[in-house]
């Protein structure tokens, strides 16, 4: 098993995507490793508070790490989504992105009283976390903590999310 740092050392920048000046942060090379993959899934895992009952995992790469965190701590897992995904929807949100703006549904599935840490792979501005936490709330569930594997610390991610515990495993 590789270490964390390792791991991590996997994360490739793409630069120019999906716009000029646009640094990606890929988390493909990670993703393809079952060694890395385990090593960022142990470490995510470790930052769940034990009282949660549910993972929030956001559409796409979310869904790979929150799905097996979920696992990991014997915790449900719900999907939040982007538009027309559901068949039914409990709740959507609309949310600027640091280059275009989204929009993210919530499936209708018990939530009230959920303890929730909200997982995905990298926070930037924090418009897709700020929106998962707000659809979270309205559905009457807690939302506990954040998890990232990568922050994109210039982009004030952290502070729009100021209310929260916020975790990554790397910052940039």
């Amino acid at each position: 098993m590789l270490s964390l740092e390792e791991a991590l050392g996997l994360v490739r920048t793409v630069p120019d995507f999906p716009s000029p000046g646009v640094q990606f942060r890929d988390l493909s090379p990670v993703l393809a490793s079952p060694e890395a993959l385990g090593a960022v899934i142990d470490a995510m895992a470790a930052l769940v508070p034990r009282t949660t009952t549910m993972v929030a995992a956001v559409e796409a790469r979310g869904f790979l790490l929150g799905g097996a965190v979920a696992i990991a701590r014997g915790c449900g897992m719900v999907p939040v989504r982007k538009p027309g995904k559901l068949p039914v929807v409990a709740d959507r949100e609309s949310y600027t992105l640091e280059y275009g703006t989204a929009t993210l549904e919530l499936p209708d599935v018990p939530l009230s009283g959920a303890q929730v840490v909200v997982i995905d792979d990298v926070l930037a501005t924090g418009g897709t976390v700020a929106a998962t936490c707000a659809l979270l709330t309205r559905a009457g569930a807690t939302v506990t903590a954040v998890a990232v594997v990568a922050e994109l610390a210039g982009l004030g991610g952290r502070e729009r999310l100021e209310t929260y515990e916020v975790h990554s495993l790397v910052e940039y």
